[in-house]
């Protein structure tokens, strides 16, 4: 009705008017109602998601990608069999805090403070203030969100830690309703659990550093401050038994969709199975670990199934980096933890950041489905905005790419990424275009890499600049193309350059 109708009526008909407001009135009203019950409905079928981090697992430790692994894991099989495994995933980084900040940032760590290495357990926090997180997203579309790990991305605003003060900035203050973990990693002080903001029991003891565990039992750790009750092979199955009591809590409230994110300190160093998993794998320890972990992630699934809440949720599996494990520990246990890929952790090389990743979805994911996307664990966060309609501003998640119709089977079409970048511990850079991966050095970045430049320049003075190699020929890394294919190595160079300038990767209109 126009503004001059509504002024004649007012003019000559008042009364009339009057009911007719109140009419309209009550009719918005009612119409609210049913927005609002619309928006419940939606809410109601929006999915919970589950995140599953493990730390330090190796794609071919998973039976699913490596028949011959020495290790039983039976639940992330079935999970990839009920729902779908990326063959060609990665993370930003080879190692813990930038694989982790770019996971739920959506954003390569490398554009922060930390240009290399990680954090350690007294660190300030890396994740900046205001910045735009998965659990924040979540939060603001209505879900409850909650952290259940190993943290490892600093705490508090300060040059160290004080843990007698709030743990904040932290895990809330980045958009979780609930953490309970541990700080960093399980071999790095101090040694103790928080909750929310608040330590559980001071580190007032002082422990000496562990014994090597590669070649028997025991276990390996810095030394540093621990709390009394801390016992190091105590934390997975505590974090395990949290995340069930968390399930059981949200399954008394289902209409509330839920965010779980569960970061595991384990297979990472030290490799301390219980005593039920002792010698139930053919690869050490280690292998047991590893074991151990997948059942964990057995009990998660097997707590979601009781509580009913395994139908509506999403459930995502997948790794920190590749696995800490050296030739020797090939050669002994003729397992190929990393697969046939070159390196392992810490190492820009393929082992050292292509990981396993499966998830299901049931009535969502077809079962049994396979893809060769790459994928990045930065892609998360704009894959859970478009599957629960939250809109993501251009100023965040500026490495993330929307995968969701990768996640659901489609796999036609051209490849969704325009290019990855990788991170090694040293800082050193890696572009993938399709099948052409550019590394931007001579070494592996990793562990090792001063001894192996100090060899390159004593054997090879003239060698190549840096390296590229064609992934789909060449999948172990094995033959430099850098010499040979100059156009290719100018075309990556150009476009790592060009990403790391202008401070984003991803299209502005995604």
């Amino acid at each position: 009705m126009s503004n001059k109708n509504i002024a004649y009526f007012k003019n000559s008909i008042q009364p009339i008017v009057n009911i007719t407001m109140v009419l309209l009135i009550q009719s918005c009203a009612f119409s609210d109602i049913q927005n609002q019950h619309s928006n419940n409905i939606k809410a109601h079928q929006t999915p919970n998601i589950v995140v599953i981090l493990a730390d330090d697992l190796g794609i071919g430790d998973l039976g699913i990608y490596n028949t011959e692994s020495k290790i039983p894991t039976p639940n992330m099989d079935t999970i990839a069999n009920n729902g779908i495994r990326f063959t060609n995933a990665h993370t930003a980084s080879a190692v813990c805090t930038p694989s982790r900040y770019g996971l739920l940032t959506g954003r390569y760590a490398w554009r922060t403070r930390l240009k290399n290495g990680v954090l350690d357990g007294e660190s300030p926090v890396l994740i900046e203030e205001g910045r735009t997180t998965i659990q924040s997203m979540l939060q603001k579309k209505g879900y409850t969100t909650a952290g259940i790990g190993k943290w490892h991305l600093g705490l508090g605003d300060k040059n160290k830690t004080d843990y007698s003060q709030p743990l904040s900035p932290g895990p809330i203050s980045s958009g979780f309703n609930y953490y309970f973990g541990i700080p960093a990693s399980l071999d790095m002080p101090p040694y103790l659990y928080f909750e929310n903001e608040h330590v559980v029991q001071p580190a007032t003891n002082y422990i000496k550093k562990g014994k090597h565990a590669r070649n028997g039992g025991g276990g390996l750790w810095r030394a540093g401050a621990i709390a009394p009750d801390f016992k190091h092979i105590d934390v997975l199955p505590t974090l395990a038994t949290k995340a069930e009591s968390y399930i059981t809590e949200r399954g008394k409230q289902p209409q509330q969709p839920f965010f779980l994110y569960m970061p595991l300190p384990s297979p990472h160093t030290p490799w301390i199975p219980t005593a039920e998993f002792h010698g139930t794998s053919q690869a050490g320890v280690y292998g047991d670990f590893v074991h151990q972990t997948d059942d964990v992630i057995g009990r998660v699934v097997t707590s979601l199934k009781s509580n009913g809440l395994f139908d509506n949720t999403l459930i995502v599996v997948t790794s920190d980096n590749g696995s800490h494990w050296r030739a020797s520990e090939i050669n002994k246990y003729n397992h190929l933890a990393n697969g046939n890929f070159r390196g392992m952790k810490a190492d820009i090389y393929e082992g050292g950041h292509r990981v396993p990743f499966v998830a299901s979805w049931p009535n969502n994911i077809p079962s049994g489905h396979i893809s060769d996307e790459n994928l990045s664990l930065v892609d998360l966060l704009a894959t859970f905005a478009a599957i629960t309609g939250s809109d993501l501003p251009h100023y965040a998640g500026e490495d993330s790419y929307n995968l969701l119709r990768r996640l659901k089977g489609d796999n036609t079409g051209k490849p969704i990424r325009e290019a990855t970048v990788y991170h090694s511990l040293r800082g050193m850079f890696a572009i993938q275009q399709g099948p052409w991966k550019y590394i931007d050095g001579q070494t592996s970045g990793g562990f090792k890499a001063p001894v192996e430049l100090k060899n390159i320049l004593k054997n090879s003075p003239n060698a190549p600049a840096g390296q590229l190699y064609n992934l789909d020929a060449d999948p172990s890394e094995s033959t430099n193309l850098y010499i040979q294919q100059p156009v290719k190595v100018a075309e990556l160079k150009a476009l790592l350059q060009r990403y790391q300038e202008q401070g984003y990767s991803r299209p502005l209109s995604q």
